[in-house]
């Protein structure tokens, strides 16, 4: 019958033992699954070999003797017409006898067994063949956290001053990792077990094995190591924390806040849906709440550099830069409670107030780039918090610049008595001084004409006269360049042949995504046209019209056109040049200059020119802000406090995964390009997956939901790989290679995973790789087995030789094997002494360690 009863793992590593891979198992069908009487054991053996002879079968045939507990075996092996292999093997499960705990004493078992006849083994000489494998294994994490917790019982018994602090001096693996701010992931290399292997010797004395058991195993000749990972690194269990996890539950956060329109109503226990909030939601203490708070708007004397380590496709995603205070504060809700919308809405509602008071206070908000601009391909949130921080930089500008008005007057209160104390005196010219000095220090500079002669007129086709033209320079002889920039080129005044000056102009108002499509939508509202986009942009362009009049003094429409927009104004080469007089000798310039303006321009009733008659003549620094620093806060304000709580998880979510990715970004793991490539692809499935959230196209029965659950799995798969290749890229940073094969080997083996979901993973196929080492590489991986500290020595007693840095082979294998014409035995038949055909006629196979050893004996005899 064929064995059922006991497993076949251990049925093939016993027939394995003796060196057969075809083989018969014969048991009874009973609880014990073994044949406990010897005699029937022989007998059914027997039996079986007949009947394999008969069939002219090779196959070994084995029965499973003895206690269940002892995993022995007797078999038998018909060869042929001459030979019959016969099988033993037995375990000793404890208390192995200290003779056998040593290459002495196994090799002597072996001797035993053919040297039946002799009573002192060690003065006689035997060729026996010897192979040997000894097994080294890393500590695993578990006994390092054992011996950790040891030494911390052992400090805090002896310091009773701080009660429960724990091993401060304790480093988890991941402490430099950039994802360990926000969880520590549990190493995904349980240990390494190396397997060093010596080539076969041959052994003539007992003596030879003593000092074999004291070699090196830096002596043997190959080293094979053998990475042992956590099954599918734990992905089966579905209770590990990382970004995927709590991204997860980011999305179910989503689905659930299409069901109320204002975020205080997933607060607010009155809420219709509230009986769900209350069952499964829970919201952190206070205490919590303030520690994330504190932590959110910690002022940083050095803004960070929100490019750093950018993945070049990051910016495809339109979420908040991973530094940035939004994108901080949505990696916050990752692990505030458990990331429910309830407890969401309560930290939005405490971060809104804190911004709130940023702005109240004109204190400038952290984490925001204070460069006046606004990044358009980052989502509208981070768009109004870069606002806000500039219109909180304005206000502050402001405050000041009111404080020193302040100050400047009560100067001039000051100044203005001494000037009457003077007076007083009789002191006139001290006075004049005083005032003469006060007015220069108010004025630019002094408009005085280029070799302008006062008696002298200049003909201009802009002028009725001549006699006009004077009158208009004369009177600019008083006038104050005020807010200039200084010329521009060689360009000139019309009606003056003055340097034309650029002025300084205010910036143009910022705006934020929804400002630009408010005002696109009125374009395609009213339809395109230049009086229209005039209209639309008449603040700024009064602005720079007011500026450029205070920096040219006289100056014409015509000349605000050719510098402002030189496309409006069309050159007449074809025309003469007006004639050249006193005003214009010696100097090497074309004046007047010759053209006109473009047509719409110059249609009647232009925009254009309707607002320069309207501009005052004003530099940009008296001028009245372009941006409207209050009333853009509180609009601003305005919109965080009022957000729907579908429009604040989208963008959420969408900064959620680009900051989760960009940090996982950081991660040194070396030049694994099979990492490289799922990176790439990892950004490239969030955009094209995240891509109707950025157009605010979800809603409640949309797919989009079920396709961001399945992109949390990819981003799961994703993160265990890259996990996986910085543990290895820390262990072997000296040795690429091997990290190189095994991360090339696991991410074959993973592959076929990555497309289903991570609760269908076949958690019964294990990883196993064995890779072989060169010499170069060998140190690094001794350097892996760190000699044992004081708890460690305590619980493991080393008995067997072979010391790997301290450590003993957790298993150690060898085979013995006599080589000869199979005479001189017990097992021999008299009438073929004379056969001399070399063959193993013996062979022994032992394994185990000090407490456990199994031995595995085959025998050839003539039939």
């Amino acid at each position: 019958m064929l064995q059922k009863s006991i497993p076949w793992s251990t049925t093939l590593k016993s027939a394995l033992c003796f060196g057969v891979k075809e083989f018969l198992v014969i048991s009874p069908q009973s609880a014990s699954g073994v044949v406990l009487d010897a005699p029937e054991a022989t007998k059914l053996l027997s039996a079986v070999s007949i009947a394999l002879a008969n069939c002219s079968s090779l196959w070994p045939a084995f029965v499973p003797v003895h206690d269940p507990s002892r995993k022995a075996f007797i078999g038998i092996q018909n060869m042929g017409t001459i030979f019959t292999r016969r099988f033993e093997a037995d375990r000793i499960g404890s208390q192995v006898p200290i003779k056998f705990m040593h290459l002495e004493g196994l090799y002597e078992l072996f001797v035993s067994k053919f040297a039946y006849c002799m009573s002192d083994h060690s003065m006689h000489l035997f060729r026996v063949h010897l192979l040997m494998k000894l097994t080294y294994q890393t500590l695993s994490n578990d006994e390092d956290n054992y011996d950790d917790i040891q030494e911390a019982d052992t400090e805090n018994a002896e310091s009773e001053t701080s009660p429960g602090c724990g091993n401060p001096n304790r480093k988890h693996w991941d402490d430099d990792c950039p994802w360990n701010e926000w969880y520590s992931a549990e190493d995904p290399v349980m240990r390494f077990d190396l397997v060093v292997t010596w080539s076969e010797k041959v052994v003539e004395s007992s003596l030879e094995m003593a000092e074999m058991e004291n070699a090196s195993p830096h002596e043997a000749e190959k080293w094979i190591l053998a990475p042992n990972l956590y099954p599918n690194l734990d992905s089966s269990k579905g209770d590990r924390i990382g970004f995927a996890s709590q991204l997860h539950l980011l999305v179910n956060a989503l689905g659930m806040s299409f069901e109320a329109p204002f975020i205080e109503d997933f607060v607010s226990v009155e809420n219709p849906g509230s009986d769900n909030l209350e069952s499964t939601m829970v919201i952190p203490p206070p205490t919590v709440l303030d520690r994330v708070l504190k932590d959110l708007f910690l002022e940083d004397p050095q803004l960070p550099d929100f490019a750093k380590d950018e993945h070049k496709s990051s910016r495809a995603i339109k979420g908040a830069p991973v530094e940035s205070l939004f994108a901080q504060f949505c990696l916050h809700s990752l692990w505030f409670g458990n990331c429910n919308i309830r407890a969401i809405a309560v930290l939005w509602i405490e971060f809104v107030q804190e911004i709130r008071w940023h702005w109240e206070e004109s204190q400038p908000l952290p984490k925001i780039p204070a460069n006046g601009s606004i990044d358009l391909a980052t989502c509208l949130i981070n768009q109004k918090l870069q606002m806000l921080a500039i219109c909180i930089g304005k206000k502050r500008e402001l405050n000041e610049e009111f404080e020193d008005c302040i100050g400047t007057k009560d100067d001039a209160s000051a100044n203005m008595e001494k000037m009457q104390e003077a007076n007083k005196d009789g002191d006139e010219s001290s006075s004049f001084h005083a005032r003469s000095q006060a007015f220069d220090e108010k004025r630019d500079s002094l408009l005085t004409p280029e070799g302008f002669n006062g008696s002298k007129t200049v003909e201009s086709k802009f002028s009725a006269n001549a006699q006009d033209v004077h009158s208009a320079d004369k009177s600019t002889l008083d006038s104050i360049r005020r807010g200039s920039a200084g010329p521009v080129g060689s360009m000139k005044l019309l009606k003056l042949c003055q340097s034309l000056h650029a002025p300084f102009t205010q910036s143009a108002p910022l705006m934020t995504e929804d400002m630009h499509e408010e005002r696109l939508r009125a374009i395609e509202t009213f339809g395109f046209s230049f009086n229209f986009s005039a209209q639309l942009e008449r603040e700024t362009l009064s602005s720079d019209m007011s500026a450029f009049k205070a920096a040219n003094p006289g100056a014409v429409f015509e000349d605000f056109i050719r510098w402002y927009s030189p496309t409006d104004w069309e050159n007449d080469e074809s025309e003469a040049k007006g004639p050249s007089t006193d005003l214009t000798e010696g100097m090497n310039v074309d004046w007047p200059p010759q053209g006109r303006l473009s047509r719409r321009m110059s249609e009647s009733g232009n925009f254009w020119r309707k607002i320069w008659d309207e501009a005052p003549i004003l530099p940009a620094s008296e001028q009245k802000p372009l941006l409207d620093p209050n009333r853009e806060g509180e609009k601003i304000l305005h919109y965080l406090e009022t957000m729907q709580p579908h429009q604040l998880l989208e963008q959420m979510v969408c900064s959620a995964f680009r900051a989760s990715a960009d940090t996982l970004n950081q991660t040194n793991y070396g030049s694994l390009k099979e990492m490289d490539t799922k990176m790439d692809q990892l950004y490239l499935t969030m955009a094209s997956t995240l891509r109707p959230l950025q157009v605010n196209l979800l809603s409640n029965t949309s797919d989009t939901i079920e396709d961001l659950q399945r992109l949390c799995v990819v981003f799961e798969h994703v993160e265990k790989l890259l996990i996986l290749a910085a543990s290895l890229h820390r262990r072997f940073r000296q040795v690429p290679r091997i990290s190189e094969a095994i991360f090339s080997n696991y991410y074959n083996f993973y592959l076929p995973t990555m497309g289903i979901g991570l609760a269908d993973v076949d958690t019964q196929k294990e990883f196993d790789m064995k890779l072989q080492l060169s010499q170069n590489e060998r140190q690094v991986v001794s350097n892996m087995f760190t000699p044992p500290t004081a708890n460690q020595s305590w619980r493991k007693v080393l008995s067997m030789g072979n010391h790997l840095n301290g450590h003993e082979p957790i298993l150690r294998e060898i085979i013995f094997s006599m080589h000869d014409n199979a005479s001189d035995n017990h097992y021999a038949s008299s009438s073929h002494r004379d056969y001399q055909q070399d063959t193993e006629t013996y062979r022994m196979y032992t394994c185990g360690t000090s407490n456990d050893l199994r031995v595995a004996l085959s025998i050839i005899s003539y039939d």
